[in-house]
């Protein structure tokens, strides 16, 4: 039965979830959540952890998950039928403890113990031997200075962009290991789970990066590029690529004399990488790629761009290695002759506004790129990060300067394949756009309108459904049902209970009340997936399909009320 007060937290929750991205939205779904806890709620709590989760994710505050993922996982140890019927949300809850153990390679504001943890129930729920417990515990022993263990874990970490990524493995999908029912979820004949199938590899698109740094890392530039093989020859791809690839080319490229290609890959991947926000942990490589390719007057070029940004960066690997390639270049210019050149460094907190010379600001970033690896390395009990850090300083140019390219002669890539790419196969994944969205909806044979915002309205018998974009780069599809029926004021207490009844029951997982305050009752439900990986046409006629059946079951639903 339906409590006032279980009204009155689904409705915090709701208008929660309206708040915008700070601080103040945060706090109150702590909040809720808590008070859930207080009174035995776990859906709320469940609910208010996850839009809490990827709160802290849209701040950039990764770290924060390790707590939320804990206590999400053990209400699900508590309350084993928590997520029956909901697959998507225990593929949701994979993907977040993936990226809650990534955290501690990001901050020593995590321990060891914690995300060890962590990966630990990893492995218990998807077995010892999973693709995603290797890969993580491959990356953790890297992070520590481990390097036989991480040799040993990255033999067992099958690459997912290259061994059969795309097909179903029993692994893959396995959302019962977070205890969910997928009995009778089907969208089109597919499981749910299938829709996002990778959750726990990662991006199967970045793995060849993640694989060519550990080991540009160990030392081996030719296995390096030989792991970003996929990408560059354009096999497989993501929304991120080819230019993350192409950035962990550019040592490996200038180490095996390729001085050239290294260039236009520079040139051709910074000029997405300067201004997006969550490219700022690859700034560190393209300033190596500046000092030690002989690119010093571009470097330092470079770091004036970029230097306010370090005062807010994505985690503090990320400070540590821009302060330290930075350092590096600074180091290199004023053996050059360049140490007097000034720039302006930004105020920010106690430190007034400036402008600093080059050797200055190399002694300034240097100390604290020192002190950032010693903060690591005092959590992780090892020296691994400091000499590192040490490691970098040191470094002297590998190549002779080559001329960069303009960026209007780096469009193409590969190199020897100037073709523009034609449209994504069937199979293939590629950014979500309106085209495709419009062009899935064509293929079903719908009727709809594009507003001029970019939302695509529709209406399917009982049911008024609208598909948008949301996200920075609009990677993330938003479904929203609205019922053509409306319910009298009243009738509250009824449509609570019938929208409760159908997230307990169906697939789509958030139908809910909204009042207008016209004395009617709109009864609307959405969905939303996060396709930051890229979609294939045929999996996004899979998900618009997904959303009108479901939406047109809820719609007919409340028109068949009394």
């Amino acid at each position: 039965m339906t409590t006032f007060r279980d009204r009155g937290l689904a409705d915090a929750l709701a208008d929660a979830r309206d708040l915008p991205d700070g601080e103040a939205r945060c706090a109150e779904l702590e909040r809720i959540a808590a008070r859930a806890d207080a009174t035995g709620d776990p859906r709320t709590g469940l609910a208010a952890r996850f839009a809490l989760i990827e709160a802290y994710l849209q701040l950039g505050e990764r770290w924060r998950l390790v707590e939320l993922v804990r206590r999400c996982l053990a209400a699900l140890d508590r309350t084993p039928g928590l997520l029956d019927g909901r697959p998507d949300d225990a593929v949701r809850l994979r993907r977040h403890q993936r990226q809650a153990v990534e955290a501690l390679f990001g901050t020593p504001r995590i321990s060891l113990d914690q995300a060890r943890s962590l990966l630990d129930d990893l492995a218990g729920r998807l077995g010892p031997d999973a693709d995603p417990v290797a890969e993580l515990r491959c990356r953790l022993a890297d992070h520590l200075g481990d390097e036989p263990t991480a040799r040993r874990e990255y033999a067992r970490w099958p690459d997912p962009a290259t061994a059969g990524w795309r097909s179903r493995r029993d692994d893959d999908v396995d959302a019962t290991a977070f205890g969910a029912d997928v009995a009778d979820q089907s969208a089109g004949g597919r499981s749910v789970g299938d829709i996002d199938s990778t959750a726990g590899h990662g991006c199967p698109g970045c793995a060849p990066a993640r694989r060519a740094e550990l080991l540009a890392g160990w030392g081996e530039p030719a296995a390096a590029l030989a792991a970003l093989r996929p990408v560059l020859d354009g096999e497989v791809g993501c929304t991120d690529q080819p230019e993350r690839a192409l950035t962990a080319a550019l040592l490996p490229w200038l180490r095996t004399g390729e001085a050239t290609r290294a260039a236009r890959a520079h040139v051709r991947a910074y000029r997405r990488h300067r201004r997006e926000r969550t490219a700022f942990p690859l700034i560190a490589a393209h300033l190596r790629f500046c000092a030690l390719g002989g690119h010093l007057d571009r470097g330092l070029d470079l770091l004036a761009e970029q230097l306010p940004r370090l005062d807010q960066p994505a985690d503090d690997l990320s400070a540590m290695e821009f302060a330290a390639s930075g350092a590096l270049l600074c180091g290199l210019a004023v053996e050059a002759g360049l140490g007097g050149r000034r720039m302006h460094r930004p105020g920010h907190g106690p430190r007034p506004a400036a402008e600093v010379d080059v050797a200055t600001l190399g002694g300034q970033l240097q100390a604290l790129a020192i002190e950032l690896a010693g903060s690591f390395d005092a959590r992780n009990g090892t020296g691994h990060q400091s000499g590192r850090i040490a490691s970098w300083l040191v470094e002297r140019p590998i190549a002779d300067p080559v001329p960069l390219p303009g960026e209007d002669d780096i469009d193409d890539w590969p190199d020897d394949d100037p073709a523009e790419p034609g449209p994504p196969a069937e199979d293939d994944p590629a950014p979500l756009t309106l085209a495709l969205l419009t062009a899935a909806l064509d293929q079903r044979g719908d009727g709809y309108a594009v507003e001029p915002d970019g939302t695509v309205v529709g209406r399917w018998g009982e049911a008024v459904i609208q598909f948008r974009q949301l996200g920075r780069r609009g990677e993330i599809l938003h479904a929203r049902v609205v019922a053509t029926r409306r319910l009298p004021a009243d009738r509250r207490a009824e449509a609570y209970a019938f929208c409760n009844a159908w997230n307990h029951d169906r697939l789509l997982p958030a139908a809910y009340v909204h009042d207008p305050g016209d004395g009617t009752l709109v009864l609307a439900a959405d969905v939303t997936t996060d396709l930051a990986y890229g979609v294939a046409p045929t999996q996004l006629v899979v998900l618009v399909t997904a959303a009108v059946s479901t939406g047109t079951a809820y719609a007919e639903a409340v028109a068949a009320l009394p």
